[in-house]
């Protein structure tokens, strides 16, 4: 403010200051904002189900109103957080959430990891992944990134070496050792369960595996592993709204021993809690 203005300019603008910085308390800083139900938009299989247990058993106990929408598409749960729509989401995994964030100019940021919905290798021929016989064929998903799980999978089980630091966007060409001579047939990720009666194994995703009739727990030769897993699904916000109290009072919640226990009883090793 200039020193030559006058006293009532004075007493206005400290009085708009008042009202500014009102304004400005009733922003996420405020506790009043965060007094109301916490939503957050999931998939219905399994985050809202994991949810939806949490909302029946544990919320309210723990002073959390929280309510669940649910969304088969993997683009709305994160424009609709960006615009606060809905206070979180819980789907997705980080380098889904990294590409999306690069191309969509969002600002989602992971909480805390609840699950991870294992990729497995399968066979209709062997029971072993090491009795694969040389010059094998495995059936691999075609899109990068998950086809990048798949080699990291069969690479952690001593099955490939892969080129140091290829990361996420690994390719069969990224491969410097191939014991087996594996060779690699890539199809959508929706048909590798079907491809197993074509091909002597098959990388298959969880939920694809799952709804083919097959047990990961029992069924896959090899599974990954939650550990340090960065396909883990995890509660996500906008940044900046990660000390809302609510969304960390849910945080607790999706990583307590109940809910560790009702993802083992439930999923049987189909999704495995990553806590």
């Amino acid at each position: 403010m200039r020193n030559t203005a006058k006293l009532t300019t004075a007493v206005l603008a400290a009085g708009a200051l008042t009202f500014g910085l009102s304004a400005c308390g009733s922003g996420k800083d405020s506790a009043a904002d965060y007094s109301g139900p916490l939503v957050v938009a999931a998939s219905p299989t399994p985050h809202a189900e994991i949810l939806n247990y949490v909302k029946d058993h544990l919320a309210k106990k723990a002073g959390l109103d929280l309510q669940v929408k649910e969304f088969q598409d993997y683009i709305v749960p994160n424009t609709a957080t960006e615009d606060g729509s809905v206070d979180a989401n819980y789907f997705q995994n980080q380098p889904y959430l990294d590409d999306f964030n690069k191309k969509r100019g969002t600002d989602i940021v992971p909480v805390v990891t609840v699950h991870l919905e294992p990729l497995g290798l399968y066979s209709h021929k062997v029971k072993k992944a090491d009795a694969l016989k040389s010059g094998a064929t495995v059936a691999v998903p075609n899109d990068a990134v998950n086809e990048a799980r798949a080699l990291k999978l069969l690479a952690a089980n001593k099955l490939i070496t892969l080129k140091d630091g290829v990361g996420n966007e690994a390719t069969p060409q990224d491969i410097t050792k191939n014991p087996k001579n594996l060779k690699f047939k890539e199809v959508e990720a929706a048909q590798t369960p079907r491809s197993l009666d074509d091909v002597d194994a098959a990388v298959v995703n969880g939920n694809y595996a799952i709804s083919s009739g097959l047990k990961p727990a029992k069924d896959a030769l090899v599974l990954e592993s939650p550990k340090n897993n960065p396909y883990g699904n995890f509660l996500a916000v906008k940044k900046g709204n990660e000390k809302d109290p609510r969304v960390k009072k849910l945080a607790g919640l999706l990583t307590s021993p109940e809910v560790k226990k009702f993802i083992d009883d439930k999923y049987q090793g189909s999704v495995i809690a990553s806590f």
